[in-house]
């Protein structure tokens, strides 16, 4: 669904991504990880359309994103935090987004507006709203036009647990309809509960993209964060070493 073929971005003279090359298919569901400043917001900004690549292209069910904008219309984005007019009321959010997309002829997918009971705060406005309750208006918004591919950033930050817990079980219902969803996240208990793969970033370079299963087989820890850990210093040693 997603090709990426020898993406390069700098800001001024500082590179922040570094020849990255990389498939991403449907019916998976990565985690993006990487320590801060690996990339990964400027990766899913190139991603949107949202920052030109200062060389290479993308590639989105096949056909170049450069200068075209209709693709987004498949992908459901759910920033690390979302910003909407602070005096609108919050079932005025949503009924202005389904206005911007009257283009849209499919079934609203409204499962997280029920579970968790959005329709409550309806006459809310957005200023009024706590960080928490405004992730799960973002979460909701996401998910709304029943995109093919999910971009999450850090989408159980904020949430409670009950809150969290109900996120994760839409990602997985949406993972076992062959969606693709991407996700970044700093809590390896909530990527190891819903995501098949790892991608991993180290300073602007991909280090590796695995299933899950087999990274874990690949270096014998049950643990994913400790799978990671060898991994990174496996590399680390391999690099002095030259």
């Amino acid at each position: 669904m997603i090709t990426v073929n020898d993406i390069h971005k700098k800001y001024g003279s500082q590179p922040v991504l570094k020849g990255i090359n990389l498939t991403l298919n449907e019916g998976q569901t990565v985690a993006l990880m990487g320590p801060n400043g690996s990339g990964k917001t400027t990766f899913i900004k190139c991603i949107l359309g949202m920052v030109k690549a200062d060389k290479g292209h993308i590639l989105f069910k096949d056909h170049k994103i450069e200068g075209d904008w209709e693709y987004r219309k498949d992908i459901g984005y759910m920033p690390q935090s979302a910003k909407f007019p602070e005096r609108l009321k919050v079932r005025d959010v949503f009924s202005m987004l389904k206005d911007i997309r009257k283009d849209f002829n499919g079934t609203y997918d409204e499962d997280l507006i029920r579970e968790f009971e959005l329709e409550s705060i309806f006459n809310k406005t957005v200023g009024t709203l706590s960080g928490g309750t405004r992730q799960k208006v973002s979460a909701a918004i996401a998910f709304l036009f029943n995109p093919s591919m999910l971009i999450l950033d850090e989408p159980t930050t904020g949430l409670d647990p009950v809150s969290s817990e109900i996120l994760k079980n839409k990602i997985i219902r949406e993972h076992k309809k062959n969606k693709l969803i991407f996700i970044t996240s700093h809590i390896i208990s909530d990527i190891e509960e819903v995501s098949s793969h790892v991608m991993y970033l180290f300073d602007g370079q991909l280090q590796f993209l695995k299933d899950i299963s087999t990274l874990k087989s690949e270096t014998g820890e049950a643990n994913l964060n400790k799978a990671i850990i060898h991994v990174m210093v496996d590399h680390q040693r391999k690099e002095k070493a030259l």
